[in-house]
């Protein structure tokens, strides 16, 4: 007898960080429909197309089913059918045997950004193999904000858009576009409604700054230098909280003093934005009380974002906007199992010493290693040897900075092995492939970790094909066999339960519940202070000696110095299709954006004899690919925006399905890094282009 229909409350997944409440309608093992839940907590009923198609992504015909081992060179798409069993005795065997020959630190395991538990998983599983070496996106995604707001002020302070504003600066952010971790478009549009005012500070003419009372075109890359000259107008005009810059600040007179050569006019000249237009926008800043600036994680894409997230948590301070109802607030996790017990940091006390990015002197609480350290280590063998790697839930053949660097690591490493739904470039290029359960087909907990105060429900909507294993299963039974098995479950689920233990709710009685919120504690500084060595926010880093840091944040130079040869200047924007490189292959959204697409200014397109529709070279010194213009004055005439994280599903699997063809890393380097966070320019870069 056929089931009836039956719907199911989730929460999205792997499709943007959003995080938005789901209903989603199940019948026979299939999922029929999805819609946005009217109850969500993020959302209120809204969702994107992406979110409503996302159940396709279980259902292709290409998907992996079954653990496979290489068969042909590296690379070369061949492959056998193997057991589980034999997956994961062999991946097993070669890591401890790397670990018996080089040391634990040669094995390096990769995460992209946080999706689920799979990512603190993952960092139990290195931290219980002994290898101090996490290797993830966060030096251009979210840890450049974190760890500068831990500096600064004590915490991650994130836009509050729960609370009445007055005032949204949304900073490098779309949330009309692309939802970030916790804030969704139908926050910003209560705001709206409500009667917030919005300042947008983008390159590019989007969504949200056609809703915009004021729009702040800056030259890509320049965002430290626009945050000083905000600084500047409103310590120079005294527009500055005075009361909370006397009582809870440390340097204001040093900044006050630093600041004063970042006049509009001279920021104008950097930053391309007019100087009256940066006077009106930091005086309606400073005026709203509270203000919520709302940042973006495009600010982390040059070598210069320690000075960028310094210089706008500078800007939130000074306003007395931290830690204020609808400001920028510290969100306080609900009762749930610490980062630190969950992922046995116990394990490996020396951790923060021995992780590559030690050697080259990251920030100290940026836990993860920088891709480009990771790759300098298997190639150059500096700090050491790394020689094997284990990865899920990324793509970094196509995600990463300098790819052609990112497939001479992968060619040299001894041993890869890759968990994913689908075989991706990065796939192609490993030795054991571990087929995957996707978002509906586990029980999951999602915003555990993310300093936004809250956990998400995604409990099991439907069974995954009989071979598919979540990432958290597969992991659970690889650490039984390269670490003690006393760290480990004999059922992978029972993660879950202890993550939920302290709130005293079982796993099913939390999916009941759909979300746990930690309590708002606003103005906790008024008895406690900020949690810095100072007790305040530190304008000027009291540790910057120590740590070898900059004191105060400043604009010194462009990303990249101007090149005649390479008169515009490159950047990107995400799609409101995909997520980076994930998903070109559901149909329904590759119909959406079916080929990657550069926008170019039509005076620009015009002076190149390039028509709507044609084939684009587009060249910077590291390399050159193709994609397919759309002439739009959304971006300025010396800029051009090219799409972000294209592959070809379609392509050939021995030359790793055309990663070399569009993807904006073939034209990104990773020889200029940002000292704090190991961050490449992706951002302000010179190039040329021409019609094909």
């Amino acid at each position: 007898m056929a089931e009836q229909l039956r719907w199911v409350k989730t929460h999205c997944a792997r499709m943007d960080h959003g995080g938005c409440g789901l209903l989603v309608g199940v019948k026979d093992n299939k999922i029929v429909q999805i819609k946005g839940d009217p109850e969500g907590y993020l959302n209120q009923g809204y969702t994107c197309y992406k979110g409503r198609v996302s159940a396709d992504r279980i259902s292709h015909t290409d998907r992996l089913r079954y653990p496979l081992k290489r068969a042909g060179k590296r690379g070369e798409g061949k492959w056998q059918r193997i057991s589980w069993d034999q997956a994961l005795d062999e991946c097993a065997e070669n890591l401890l045997n790397l670990k018996e020959k080089y040391g634990a630190q040669a094995v390096a395991f990769g995460v992209g950004m946080p999706k689920g538990l799979e990512h603190f998983v993952l960092i139990r599983l290195a931290n219980t193999f002994g290898s101090p070496n996490v290797v993830a996106s966060q030096d251009v995604c979210h840890a450049p904000r974190e760890v500068s707001g831990m500096h600064t002020c004590g915490f991650y302070p994130i836009a509050d858009l729960h609370n009445p504003t007055k005032l949204i600066m949304s900073w490098a952010s779309n949330v009309l576009s692309n939802n970030e971790e916790g804030q969704i478009a139908s926050n910003v549009w209560q705001q709206l409604k409500n009667g917030a005012r919005m300042i947008v500070v983008d390159p590019r003419r989007t969504e949200l700054a056609d809703k915009a009372e004021l729009w702040l075109q800056l030259r890509p890359g320049t965002d430290n230098a626009l945050a000083l000259g905000f600084i500047h107008v409103i310590i120079e005009e005294s527009l500055y909280d005075k009361e909370f810059v006397s009582k809870y600040t440390y340097g204001f007179e040093e900044l006050a003093s630093h600041v004063k050569p970042y006049s509009p006019n001279y920021v104008s000249r950097i930053t391309w934005v007019p100087a009256e237009l940066i006077r009106k926008a930091a005086r309606l800043y400073a005026a709203a009380k509270p203000a919520a600036l709302q940042w973006g994680n495009a600010i982390e894409h040059t070598i210069n974002v320690f000075d960028t997230t310094r210089a706008l948590i500078c800007l939130m301070a000074i306003t007395g906007n931290l830690e204020v109802p609808g400001g920028n607030i510290n969100a306080h996790d609900p009762k749930i199992m610490g980062l630190g017990e969950f992922v046995r940091a116990d394990l490996i006390p020396n951790k923060r010493k021995e992780m590559i990015g030690a050697y080259h002197g990251t920030i100290p609480r940026m836990m993860t290693v920088p891709p480009a350290y990771f790759r300098q280590a298997v190639l150059e063998e500096t700090p050491y040897p790394v020689r094997g790697y284990y990865c899920l839930c990324t793509n970094p053949m196509v995600a990463w900075a300098d790819s052609t660097v990112s497939y001479e690591t992968f060619m040299k490493l001894d041993f890869i092995a890759v968990a994913d739904i689908f075989m991706t470039p990065t796939a192609a290029m490993a030795d054991i492939v571990f087929p995957v359960a996707h978002q509906y087909e586990m029980n999951d907990i999602g915003h555990y970790g993310l300093g936004h105060g809250m956990i998400l429900a995604r409990p099991k909507v439907v069974e995954p094909p009989e071979e598919c294993w979540p990432d958290i299963k597969i992991m659970n039974e690889l650490g039984k066999r390269i670490s003690s098995p006393e760290y480990w479950h004999d059922n992978h689920e029972d993660f879950l339960e202890d993550l939920l233990r302290p709130a005293g709710l079982s796993y099913s009685e939390f999916a009941q519940k759909g979300y746990l919120k930690g309590p708002d504690r606003f103005r906790e500084y008024e008895t406690k202070g900020f949690r810095t060595p100072t007790g305040k926010v530190e304008l000027k880093l009291s540790t910057a000696e120590k740590f070898k840091l900059k004191a105060l944040p400043a604009y010194t130079a462009l990303p990249e110095e101007e090149n005649p040869d390479y008169p515009l200047i490159l950047s990107s924007a995400k799609s409101h299709y995909y997520l980076v490189s994930s998903y070109r292959w559901v149909e329904k959204l590759r119909q959406k954006q079916p080929d990657p697409v550069v926008e170019i200014h039509p005076e620009t397109a015009a002076a190149h004899g390039i028509d709507e529709g044609d084939r684009v070279i587009i060249e910077t010194a590291n390399g050159q690919i193709t994609q397919t213009a759309r002439i739009t004055d959304i971006v300025h005439p010396r800029v051009i925006s090219a799409a972000l994280g294209w592959w070809f599903p379609e392509g050939d699997p021995s030359q790793q399905y055309g990663w070399r063809e569009a993807n904006f890393n073939m034209l990104t380097s990773m020889s200029k890094l940002g000292q704090e966070f190991g961050t490449p320019n992706i951002k302000n870069i010179p190039c040329r282009i021409c019609k094909v």
